[in-house]
């Protein structure tokens, strides 16, 4: 239970009150729909308007939630100002991205309540304008407001029409259709499988939230939930006058005829502050993007992976961090995440790009990845760098031991976090609080270990040099590889450097078992608070989250961090 208390229990705090928040609104504002002054209305439509008008308020809510996570440079801001307070308080601005889907499902629950419950609505209002009977009380509201027709509660004022038609031509239909197809293409385009297929789709439709917004504050312009006015309450109780709708308003009656009015539109006031908040984040970013980036370097690795180092007037970083990335030669709209591999104290920064998609494919021509020939610094294409940005991977050195786990390309935030190491002891910095670094490599071709495997040379030799070589522990794992291959690392086994990445330490065949090295570490250092750091997918988090949660012995807990951008 400590164990999961650390690791789990801010963040179920969060949700808890999220979804408490949720249900508040929901039950408050149903019952604020049953009171007397849209007692007709129910007359009309029943309790589909309480229905309706419920989710309506949950709807705000989280749309007020939905662009606060993806606002970087402020959860930057925030991360830095409480980290020093609360380190677990600061992981959980690490999973913004998991709580913006979180938030977007809810939004795409209440859209379908609140969608089912006005065509039921709209269904209503048709039906009691088709009543031609004025023995029908629906009818005779529907009527009210026909001569002047100020004092409507009917919004279809026609028999001759049909609700199909209304939804196109009202603004409160009109913008209704226009959010929801909206918010269908950006979340279906929002998918794993299509967001890694095809980034281009999923970033271009997710930039639809700016009409899904628009719409969403104009949806209440025309006030089509109407009820009776304050005034006419006074002098006209529903409840005692409903028996008399057939004399309202004639000469001697006590009950004149109601006055009805429209909801003023209250959404612009939820989302009108994160709005804004957006609106300066995107300002930032565009400052950024215009700012001069010099590529001093192109590295070509193995297994086709790119590494450009780049300088930038008044870039500072800290270990683990990521950069959005923009080649206005390929697109002037494209941003892509890349984790930086460089150390802060390296005069330049640095990124590994594997070239997986048709814009890193079309970055590796422009970089001259497909030549043989050397291409001249003013030849490179031009850049645009947001960043950086924090992530978990930041707090790697405010813990005594760390585990750093790396799958393939999911190495690079721990390629900054050892170069910076490799420098701290270079320098004889006293201030490192880290006495441990657990480091594993999971790699699935032997092509891979060859991204930085200088760098761990260099760091297995200058550990040793200051006999030093326990603080930091390799272990590399080859998951797959052909029988050619095998045959010569069985040859090679006996060697003093590894065959496959030069170490001391020999490279493993196949996936760790995770439960023993949990409790090998957990025994080692008993008592003691681990870092657990992973870049990599989602099957290899749950294990590793599981592990987190179910190893205590000696008293030690390991607290668990994800990338995620």
């Amino acid at each position: 239970m400590g164990n999961f208390a650390a690791n789990e229990g801010l963040s179920i705090f969060v949700i808890l009150v999220w979804l408490g928040i949720n249900v508040f609104l929901f039950v408050h504002f149903y019952m604020a729909f049953l009171i007397d002054r849209f007692y007709y209305t129910r007359v009309i439509l029943g309790h589909a308007l309480s229905w309706a008008r419920a989710p309506a308020a949950c709807l705000n809510f989280n749309c007020m939630l939905i662009l606060l996570p993806v606002c970087r440079n402020l959860l930057s801001f925030l991360r830095g100002s409480i980290q020093c307070c609360s380190r677990t308080a600061a992981r959980q601005l690490d999973r913004n991205l998991t709580f913006h889907k979180l938030v977007a499902y809810m939004i795409a629950f209440h859209t379908a309540v609140h969608i089912i419950a006005h065509l039921f609505n709209f269904e209503r209002f048709m039906d009691s304008q088709l009543m031609v009977n004025s023995t029908f009380l629906p009818y005779v509201l529907s009527q009210i407001g026909n001569n002047d027709n100020k004092s409507f509660l009917n919004p279809i004022r026609s028999n001759e029409t049909n609700p199909t038609i209304v939804m196109f031509t009202t603004i409160a239909g009109l913008t209704g259709v226009v959010i929801t197809l909206a918010l269908i293409l950006i979340i279906t385009s929002s998918m794993e499988v299509i967001r890694r297929s095809y980034f281009e789709v999923f970033w271009f439709t997710h930039h639809l939230f700016i009409v899904f917004f628009i719409g969403l504050v104009l949806h209440g312009v025309g006030r089509i939930v109407r009820g009776q006015t304050p005034e006419s309450l006074e002098v006209h109780d529903p409840k005692q006058c409903e028996s008399y709708f057939e004399t309202w308003g004639k000469n001697g009656t006590h009950c004149p005829e109601p006055d009805f009015a429209g909801n003023p539109p209250m959404t612009w006031k939820w989302v009108v502050g994160p709005m804004f908040l957006y609106v300066c984040e995107r300002l930032v970013r565009f400052y950024r993007s215009q700012q001069k980036v010099v590529i001093t370097k192109v590295v070509m690795h193995p297994s086709k992976t790119l590494e450009l180092q780049m300088k930038k007037k008044g870039f500072k970083m800290e270990v683990g961090q990521y950069v959005f990335l923009k080649c206005p030669s390929i697109s002037h709209l494209e941003w892509h995440p890349f984790t930086l591999t460089s150390a802060p104290e390296e005069d330049h920064f640095s990124v590994h790009v594997r070239i997986v998609g048709d814009w890193t494919q079309a970055l590796y021509t422009a970089c001259g990845g497909d030549k043989t020939t050397v291409l001249d610094a003013w030849t490179l294409p031009k850049m645009g760098v947001d960043g950086p940005f924090g992530t978990a991977s930041e707090d790697v050195f405010q813990y005594e031991v760390v585990m750093l786990v790396g799958a393939g390309i999911g190495v690079t935030p721990f390629a900054s976090v050892l170069k910076s190491v490799w420098y701290k002891h270079v320098q004889k910095n006293q201030n490192v609080f880290t006495k441990k670094i657990y480091f594993y490599w999971v790699c699935r071709e032997t092509q891979a270990f060859e991204w930085f495997s200088d760098l761990l040379q260099s760091l297995e030799k200058q550990m040793t040099e200051k006999d030093m070589s326990d603080f930091l522990s390799y272990n590399i794992y080859l998951t797959r590889w052909r029988d050619t291959e095998a045959a010569h690392f069985r040859v090679q086994y006996q060697a003093e450097d590894d065959p496959i990445t030069g170490l001391k330490q020999k490279t493993r065949y196949g996936k760790p078992n995770w439960d023993n090295e949990f409790s090998t570490i957990a025994t080692q250092h008993p008592g003691s608070k681990v870092g657990v750091f992973l870049c990599g997918p989602a099957a290899l988090a749950e294990a590793l989250g599981k592990q987190c949660l179910t190893h205590t012995e000696s008293g030690t807990e390991f607290i668990f961090n994800k990338e995620n951008f």
